[in-house]
């Protein structure tokens, strides 16, 4: 979360109206994340957080955002800890703010971890099993919005702009990928996002599952990737997150053929998400703007020395 749209007090307080909160108490802008404009917002009725969408949302991805909030929506009417967008009269979740589309979600009690042990990464396991249950039966959803071809797209605009070795390193990868074949693996709806800074904890329990705004159909596999490059310091805390997720969801022998290119495209996509942030920088007011070094490295160490997934 960052903030590149500044609010005024008035025009919030207007804004919140339609929704039944009460008065205008206190608001703040939220330094964390890349994508969005969020802030805390307390009012008489309660703490919530709010959410601008920036670009592409406030030009041509609005089914998209009524996508991510309609997910919100249903993964919370089914137990899962996530934030639940408010809606107005007209059962609208989103109407415009400071010229961009905007949400009021509740917001959830706890904070994330920074170095989850390996009973945290088992439970976060099992929260992505549970997650992809209950979206199981989601209709229609849309495709990945930084899946395979944005990969492509996105990495062949970047690759003038790199030193040669990312460069070569890059090139080397796109290749590798666009010869995978995952279109036989179990697809479905993936958070896409599911980092320790988007997970909340309270009592020793996740309690908040936040920021669904990469979510789309694709491999639930890649969802699972994903979570481990980011969760799992140790060969231990890797068997821990998959344990977590099989008790809800068996893996199958070709998911555990594809484990290892998967764990790559999951650190290409983040990696590029990053250089592209580096290269291709938005102004704000608050803009966080994470290393994406951690991934470069993360994606040649995977090519080195590839590892099974964990029985």
């Amino acid at each position: 979360m960052s903030v590149y749209t500044p609010v005024g007090r008035k025009e919030l307080a207007a804004w919140l109206q339609a929704l039944n909160v009460g008065d205008l108490h206190e608001y703040a802008g939220i330094a964390a994340g890349m994508q969005n404009s969020n802030y805390f917002v307390d009012t008489a009725g309660g703490r919530f957080v709010l959410t601008l969408f920036e670009p592409p949302f406030a030009q041509d991805a609005l089914p998209e955002l009524n996508f991510y909030l309609a997910l919100q929506d249903h993964l919370a009417a089914r137990g899962l800890p996530c934030p639940r967008p408010l809606a107005d009269a007209a059962g609208r979740r989103w109407r415009p703010l400071a010229g961009k589309p905007a949400a009021l979600l509740t917001r959830l009690p706890g904070c994330a971890v920074e170095k989850p042990d390996a009973g945290q990464c088992r439970a976060v396991g099992r929260l992505l099993g549970e997650l992809h249950a209950a979206a199981a039966d989601f209709p229609a959803p849309p495709p990945n919005p930084c899946g395979a071809a944005w990969c492509r797209r996105v990495g062949a605009a970047l690759l003038p702009r790199l030193h040669p070795d990312e460069a070569a390193l890059l090139r080397d990868e796109l290749a590798f990928q666009a010869a995978q074949d995952d279109g036989g693996l179990p697809r479905g709806v993936i958070h896409a996002d599911l980092f320790r800074d988007n997970v909340l904890w309270d009592g020793g329990r996740p309690s908040g599952v936040l920021d669904f705004y990469f979510a789309g159909a694709d491999s639930l596999l890649l969802d699972l990737a994903i979570a481990a490059n980011d969760w799992c310091a140790s060969a231990a805390d890797l068997a821990a997150l998959v344990a977590g997720y099989r008790a809800i969801r068996p893996l199958s022998a070709s998911e555990a053929a594809a484990w290892p290119a998967l764990r790559r495209a999951a650190a290409l996509r983040f990696w590029l998400l990053r250089l592209e942030v580096r290269h291709q920088p938005r102004s704000g007011e608050v803009v966080t703007v994470k290393d994406p070094d951690h991934f470069r490295r993360l994606l040649e160490s995977l090519r080195l020395a590839p590892a099974a997934l964990p029985r």
